[in-house]
């Protein structure tokens, strides 16, 4: 089993994963609250041929399921853009959040915005990495909150070889799915869990809100997480706390 972290702020993501002593890391490819370009890594040579992998999350502002062509049309650049730099660091996937629609839209169409996405690019022959997408915390209108919004995504995009799927544990627990027993529940509609973000919650179940604990400091049983990380057979990147990442690094260790 391969165990890492979301590297946020730091300049040297490679030495910091190997000071951690771990198997891979996720980071952003350019500023996540934007729509800039990526710009090209002076060090992407280098990441290739670490044998730490690495995984790529996508900008917060992309929203591929919007019905608003104003938001719609350069998130699906976006995708395009950041797989391409993710593909130049040898990473093994981009995550993308679910995406949401706004209040009386059309949830139907939302999902069908999914599947053009994929079906777009296969006639520029496909993404530079799989794009996993994300199960999401809130929102009535959130394409992947719920297994029941998954289920009618999925049957959208499930056709399409490079359209993968990342568990959120927090965002699950604050969507207010059950996580005793829900990889075997999400394997079921999707066939695959390609990566688990492994994250408690520092709110309640079915909060609707998406407030990241470490490990063993949340609302969620520690050891119901570690249950997740063992039956999910997936990459597993902790979206903790910084401070706390070694601990979290150590209590997972100590149990798989």
């Amino acid at each position: 089993m391969r165990i890492g972290a979301h590297l946020r702020e730091d300049t040297d993501p490679l030495g910091m994963a190997a000071e951690l002593g771990i198997d891979l890391f996720q980071m952003f490819v350019t500023d996540p609250q934007s729509w800039k370009k990526p710009a090209p890594n002076p060090r992407a040579q280098e990441f290739r041929e670490s044998a730490i992998d690495v995984v790529v999350h996508s900008s917060y502002s992309i929203n591929v399921a919007s019905l608003n062509n104003r938001l719609r049309m350069p998130s699906r650049k976006a995708v395009e853009q950041q797989a391409e730099a993710a593909a130049d660091l040898g990473a093994f996937g981009l995550v993308v959040h679910g995406g949401h629609l706004r209040d009386g839209e059309d949830r139907m169409a939302g999902f069908v915005n999914w599947h053009k996405l994929f079906e777009r690019q296969v006639d520029k022959g496909g993404f530079g990495v799989p794009i996993l997408i994300e199960n999401t915390a809130g929102g009535d209108h959130a394409m992947a909150r719920t297994l029941e919004s998954i289920d009618r995504l999925w049957s959208e995009v499930g056709e399409f070889e490079q359209a993968g799927f990342c568990l959120d544990t927090c965002h699950a627990w604050a969507g207010g799915e059950d996580l005793i027993g829900l990889v075997e529940r999400v394997k079921a509609i999707t066939g695959r869990i390609d990566l688990v973000h492994l994250n408690n919650s520092r709110d309640e179940f079915d909060s609707r809100r998406d407030r990241h604990a470490n490990l063993e400091s949340g609302r969620i049983d520690a050891a119901v997480l570690a249950e997740v990380a063992r039956t999910a057979d997936a990459p597993i990147i902790l979206e903790t706390p910084t401070e706390d990442i070694p601990a979290d690094l150590t209590y997972l260790r100590d149990r798989l």
